[in-house]
Parts: structure tokens; sequence; C-alpha cells
């Protein structure tokens, strides 16, 4: 299936206000790791389908990346009920161009330096799908979904958009 406009327009409304993410690589082990990040600002840069993040080039997720490239990115507002999990397609970039775009003052405090650190890196993932759970925070929408979903048997409905390159 293919990405569509509106896909990625349901996805960045999803995710645009959540501040972290969590990144999960896997080690040449096999085992996975997760760690958080901080989320690009959308507002900076138009979502095209690659979601970026700073990172030093020699960290142990540059590393497993650069052994496995299948990562996923979970994203949670509990506040609103949402929760996004994005698989995708990792890479290693030392664009300096993007690196000026997705700049912010707030990535001093891992890189004092700023864009002239050496260690400077940026992770681009290509989504290649992404299942959104968003349900109304309310609590009684909430019971009403259950006791529907128990009366039906059928299960709460959730978003799944899947992408190619």
């Amino acid at each position: 299936m293919e990405t569509t406009h509106n896909d990625l327009e349901k996805l960045t409304s999803m995710i645009k206000d959540i501040k972290y993410t969590m990144l999960t690589t896997i080690s040449e082990d096999g085992s996975l790791h997760s760690r958080p990040m901080v989320s690009q600002d959308f507002s900076k840069v138009h979502f095209d389908g690659t979601l970026w993040f700073f990172s030093r080039k020699s960290s142990l997720k540059n590393h497993a990346i650069g052994h496995e490239q299948h990562v996923n990115i979970a994203y949670a507002n509990p506040d609103k009920q949402r929760y996004i999990s994005v698989s995708g397609t990792a890479t290693i970039s030392e664009d300096k161009e993007k690196m000026k775009e997705l700049w912010s003052s707030e990535f001093s405090t891992w890189f004092p330096q700023g864009l002239e650190d050496p260690e400077l890196s940026l992770i681009g993932v290509h989504v290649d799908s992404a299942e959104i759970w968003d349900t109304l925070p309310s609590k009684m929408v909430q019971l009403a979904g259950f006791v529907k979903a128990k009366l039906t048997g059928r299960p709460f409905e959730h978003i799944n958009i899947q992408t190619q390159h």
C-alpha cells in the first residue's frame, strides 16, 4: 500500500506535539535497546515521511543502526490517550544543511559546540509503517467503547499506516 498525503497528515497530527519519543534499535547480538530521543520540531521542517533525530557519531545507537537499519519509534501522549508505534529504516547522515534546518538551541544541552560539534550526526528514519491507537480521553467514552467491544466481540479499532520506499 502506498503512503497517501492523508496518512502523513494523520501521523503528523498525532506526533507533532509529543516532545520526547523512544527509539529502539537492534544490537549486533539481536537484543533490543530503547532510549529517549527529542522529536523533530514539525513547525520548522515539513514531514515528508522521514523523521529526524540528532545523535552522536560514536553513540551505541549509531553503531547499532550501522549493523541493522530496522528501528522502532514509540510516541505516547497519555493525556490524550494517543499511542503511536512507528517502524522504519534508519540511516546516519552528516548533512550540514539538514542539521541547520533542524537545529534548535535546546540541542546545545547535548552538543555544546552546536553545529560545529565534530560528534554531531543525524538519524533519519524513513517511516515504513505506523500503528496508531487514538481514543478519546473521556472515561465515559472509553467505558462505552469497552462495553461495545465486549457485546460485539470486536476490539477497539486502531489505524495502521503502511508505506513504501
